[in-house]
């Protein structure tokens, strides 16, 4: 056991250079062990549609013979379906490795056990459930998902030391800029991790956001504007910059160059959320405004917050939301306090 779980440390480890690039897959990580105890090959999953990380670990292998008699380590199940690539299952059984350690099984409908069982049937002996619960997390977002059928939704806001997230809107201040230049970085690397960013008409038309992550190298989210009557500027960033975006709202279904208007009743989350899931969606960050933002927490539709706390204090305004949860964790970053907060 204290073998095996060396070994699967390791998987992690590989498996979190993937981060921000694998989505709508999940971060994969595999080391392959030979018969005297030392690592003969390894890899992880680069980038969705690329090989994955038993494909990697495989081909690293100089010496393919050493494969008959050693054993893999990959922190969730091996696919068993045709997808962008071959069934990694599949391999596994050809290259006649004797021995398969998974972190963690597959919840995604066309694996869910699938890939554990080909295995067996071929005689290979298989061993789930090590560092699970580590395995588990470090996909929180895809297992989230594929066990609710909704993406995994983090909330993200900044406010006063008051609780204050904007100003009155005759203030002549808004956007209210609370985030440093180096808390500002980090955020836009949270945006990078997520597959959409999503914000009310108010913020669209007050802010009028761009929503890409310009300060932090990866791609930029999926934009998703929610404007039930479609009262937001026809020359907004989001509708011009050319960079995808859907606007749900209660008016019209159009396409309108990289814009897509989707019809649909957003007063609830649960509609646009399903919608976003069947795209592909496995994770969003909610940025606001208020109403949105208190609309999940009150459904009781979040994953996660993270809730930026300035020293500044304004004494009226728009106010931040009322949310209770556990904090996960909490830090000071140029005076600034950032808290993650998880539902109890």
């Amino acid at each position: 056991m204290i073998v095996d779980e060396k070994y699967m440390r390791r998987a992690l480890l590989l498996a979190r250079q993937g981060a921000g690039h694998t989505s709508p897959n999940p971060m994969v990580g595999a080391v392959i062990v030979g018969p005297d105890g030392t690592i003969i090959g390894e890899g992880w999953h680069r980038k969705c549609g690329e090989g994955h990380a038993e494909v990697n670990a495989v081909a690293s292998v100089s010496n393919p013979n050493l494969l008959h008699d050693s054993t893999i380590y990959v922190t969730l199940e091996p696919c068993s379906h045709y997808g962008k690539t071959p069934p990694c299952a599949r391999l596994l059984i050809e290259r006649g490795i004797p021995r398969v350690v998974v972190g963690t099984l597959d919840p995604f409908v066309k694996v869910a056990g699938r890939g554990v069982a080909m295995l067996q049937e071929a005689g290979i002996e298989v061993e789930v459930g090590m560092l699970e619960q580590e395995c588990r997390d470090l996909n929180r977002r895809f297992m989230t998902a594929h066990t609710t059928g909704r993406p995994w939704v983090q909330l993200k806001w900044a406010q006063t030391a008051d609780g204050f997230i904007a100003l009155p809107p005759d203030a002549g201040e808004n956007p209210l800029h609370m985030s440093t230049p180096v808390t500002m970085r980090l955020m836009h690397r949270q945006r990078a991790l997520c597959d959409a960013i999503v914000v009310g008409a108010a913020t669209a038309r007050i802010d009028n956001p761009s929503l890409t992550t310009r300060q932090w190298p990866g791609r930029s989210p999926l934009r998703v504007v929610l404007s039930r009557n479609l009262t937001i500027p026809e020359d907004l960033n989001l509708l011009t910059d050319w960079l995808p975006t859907i606007v749900y709202n209660g008016v019209k279904d159009e396409t309108r160059g990289a814009v897509q208007y989707v019809k649909m009743d957003t007063s609830g989350p649960q509609s646009w959320l399903e919608d976003l899931y069947r795209r592909g969606v496995t994770s969003v960050m909610v940025e606001g405004g208020t109403q949105v933002l208190q609309g999940l927490i009150d459904a009781g539709v979040w994953d996660e917050a993270r809730i930026e706390v300035s020293p500044r204090r304004v004494g009226q305004g728009v106010k931040a939301p009322d949310i209770d949860g556990r904090q996960a964790a909490q830090c000071q970053i140029d005076g600034n306090i950032i808290t993650c907060l998880m539902p109890r």
